[in-house]
């Protein structure tokens, strides 16, 4: 019924925001004209302010057009290279013709759209062949799609690095990580000669038994049947995954304010100042955040209730308890695949010392090819976003992946870019 309540309350708010865009749209294309030397007002200031609230579940585009590579500018074109019901693996086409590290971001399932990651994207891209996978929203997959839950992940995972093919690198951020190292190892056992040449690990809650945060401890206060009683709900007759269970992403979005209602109760705030001076440009900036970040995505329940009971309550990973199919994950049989883990110094989310763990499970895996950064002054968000991952977290990253770019395995190809058709195919 949570789903319910939330759609009626959105429905009810719905012709407020709606009267509340047209007064401003009245105001900015009429009453502007005729006092052109005001920048702003209370009133103009309250509509907008309305006209903006609320959430929504499109997904943002990501809005690279292009990008500079050297001394050049090149154009940026998206493509899906391959396509299923709960995901797609979008790349990046650039045009040039020098071949670049293939990379393949692991994006958070978690809430919000693949997007969230466009800085992340951009960054990379001026040096790499960049391919991401974009999170279909749950309540837009019909339940004839089936389920989706943490096997399925990995092997999406899995499926996205077998298309790359040989030579290509891995960089999972936040969420995902748990289950990128998963792919790896696996990947590793069967002696797949797609498993990257390396990994980013940044931000990942690998073992949150370490310096647990509030959402850590939030996770061991109550049964995974309580999680499931109380936060999974059923997507409305309305939407195209109609009667599928998802945990919804407006729920997760209110977790992550709650946990800085301040700063987000002080930032609306300062919006108000900004409209009202006339600040056009930080009202912008402030309208753009808000905008990707209340933009949700819900999550299948399978997924959301097996992530939270095998990640956050019993830690099957680090204690060598995490299963696949039935089938016990083997993290030492990772071997080539170098190993790069980032954190920052002031993550709530996930703390320091969580995603370092992975550094002691890759037992077998040689210091030679291993490597870990603290990120000194940044949050969760500022680990994989922002000036100081642009300047100070990417060229590191840069480095490990061109360092080991240059290595290979057998059946290992660093050169000559597999061919990958833009045309869907079919993925889990």
């Amino acid at each position: 019924m949570i789903y319910h309540a939330y759609q009626a309350n959105l429905d009810l708010l719905e012709p407020f925001r709606q009267a509340a865009s047209v007064g401003l749209s009245w105001i900015q294309d009429h009453w502007r004209k005729l006092n052109p030397a005001q920048q702003g007002n209370i009133l103009e200031a309250l509509l907008d302010l309305t006209a903006n609230a609320g959430t929504t579940h499109e997904r943002p585009d990501f809005g690279i057009n292009a990008v500079k590579v050297g001394n050049h500018l090149v154009p940026v074109q998206e493509e899906i290279v391959a396509e299923g019901p709960f995901s797609s693996l979008l790349h990046f086409a650039k045009g040039v013709l020098i071949a670049q590290p293939r990379v393949l971001i692991v994006a958070p399932m978690s809430g919000h759209f693949a997007t969230l990651l466009r800085h992340t994207v951009q960054v990379l891209l001026a040096d790499h062949d960049v391919y991401i996978t974009d999170w279909r929203n749950a309540r837009d997959v019909p339940l004839a799609a089936g389920r989706f839950g943490f096997d399925e992940f990995v092997d999406c995972v899995t499926d996205f690095l077998n298309r790359l093919g040989p030579g290509a690198h891995l960089i999972a951020v936040c969420q995902p990580a748990v289950a990128a190292l998963t792919a790896v190892a696996l990947m590793a056992e069967h002696g797949n000669a797609n498993q990257p040449l390396s990994m980013t690990l940044m931000a990942g809650p690998i073992d949150t038994r370490i310096n647990p945060t509030r959402v850590n401890n939030l996770a061991k206060q109550h049964p995974i049947e309580w999680f499931e009683r109380r936060l999974i709900g059923t997507v409305p007759w309305r939407y195209p995954g109609a009667f599928r269970r998802v945990y919804p992403g407006f729920m997760q979005l209110a977790a992550f304010t709650s946990m800085n209602a301040e700063r987000h109760v002080g930032a609306h705030l300062q919006q108000f100042h900004n409209l009202v001076r006339g600040d056009r440009e930080s009202a912008a900036a402030h309208r753009r955040f808000y905008n990707e970040y209340r933009a949700v995505m819900d999550l299948p329940a399978e997924f959301y209730l097996e992530t939270v009971e095998r990640v956050f309550q019993n830690h099957d990973l680090p204690l060598g308890r995490m299963e696949w199919r039935g089938r016990r994950v083997n993290l030492s049989a990772i071997r080539r695949s170098a190993l790069f883990t980032v954190e920052g110094e002031m993550d709530d989310i996930c703390s320091i010392g969580q995603t370092l763990a992975a550094q002691d499970l890759c037992r077998r895996l040689s210091p030679l090819l291993k490597r870990h950064h603290l990120q000194t002054g940044v949050g969760h968000y500022g680990v994989f976003n922002g000036r100081r991952w642009a300047t100070e977290i990417y060229p590191l990253v840069r480095e490990f992946i061109q360092t080991h770019a240059l290595r290979s395995f057998p059946g290992a190809s660093r050169i000559t870019p597999p061919h990958l058709s833009p045309r869907p195919g079919p993925i889990l």
